[in-house]
């Protein structure tokens, strides 16, 4: 899969600013689409972040759809210097079990200052196990 050199560049600046939290769940950004307004992210989860033998914490399972929705919004503009949650609904559909899954975030309607975003979770099968839906706040960087 060859990316052009705007997602290369958009993919570098998303890592230089990634909180190291992401590398704990094993996360790599594998793709942005400007176009689609989207961010496509993996995630290795290990045995350490699961209950009853290999299901993933709830919380583990918000936080990656949290992130790659939230970079979603970072790509769409480089002058995006914040982005805090102002609301977010997980619907679990399936367990999401340990291992490699796939996380894509997109950008459902964005003003200035409040971005609409929705993404899924799938498993290595390809079954959606969640979905989110959040409402961000952005700040964007100062220009004066």
């Amino acid at each position: 899969m060859n990316k052009s050199h705007s997602e290369q560049h958009t993919i570098a600046h998303l890592n230089k600013f990634r909180e190291p939290f992401l590398d704990d769940l094993g996360c790599t950004i594998i793709g942005v689409d400007a176009q689609a307004q989207s961010c496509e992210m993996t995630f290795d989860i290990s045995q350490r972040y699961c209950h009853s033998g290999d299901i993933i914490q709830g919380g583990f399972v918000a936080a990656m759809l949290d992130a790659v929705t939230t970079h979603a919004i970072f790509a769409s503009n480089e002058n995006i210097s914040g982005v805090s949650t102002l609301e977010l609904k997980v619907s679990y559909l399936e367990a999401s079990r340990r291992g490699k899954l796939t996380a894509i975030g997109r950008i459902e309607k964005m003003s200035r200052s409040i971005a609409f975003v929705s993404g899924e979770l799938t498993n290595s099968e390809g079954l959606v196990t969640a979905k989110i839906s959040s409402t961000a706040k952005i700040r964007l960087q100062r220009t004066d």
